[in-house]
């Protein structure tokens, strides 16, 4: 799968989060016309964007390619132990899949652009 340094010139949308990315790809057309996000029109729509899956003992970070057919994982890389703890407790300690916090989000950059 590669290493962050290996995304750094992505398009990342960084305000993507996983439930918006559930509405925009899966639920065509059922999300606010605020005009945060483009509306998603055909298959050759697309979103790359990170995510804290917290299923697991330790919290990774996931790279996502979505569009309205599939969601692709390009990356999966577990977070520093110290960052890993301080986002359980931020959640509370409950499992599920969360968007990146500002804290996570400038760890991702500075090891994309290590």
């Amino acid at each position: 799968m590669g290493s962050l340094r290996d995304y750094k010139n992505y398009d990342i949308d960084w305000e993507m989060t996983p439930e918006d990315a559930v509405m925009l790809y899966l639920e065509w057309g059922n999300h606010p016309w605020d005009g945060k996000f483009t509306p998603v029109t055909s298959k050759n729509d697309y979103t790359t964007y990170f995510t804290v899956y917290n299923w697991d003992e330790r919290p990774r970070v996931l790279l996502i390619r979505r569009n309205s057919e599939e969601a692709r994982e390009l990356l999966s890389i577990e977070l520093p132990q110290h960052l890993a703890e301080r986002f359980k407790e931020s959640v509370g300690g409950l499992k599920g899949t969360y968007p990146v916090n500002t804290e996570i989000r400038e760890w991702l950059e500075s090891q994309m652009n290590n």
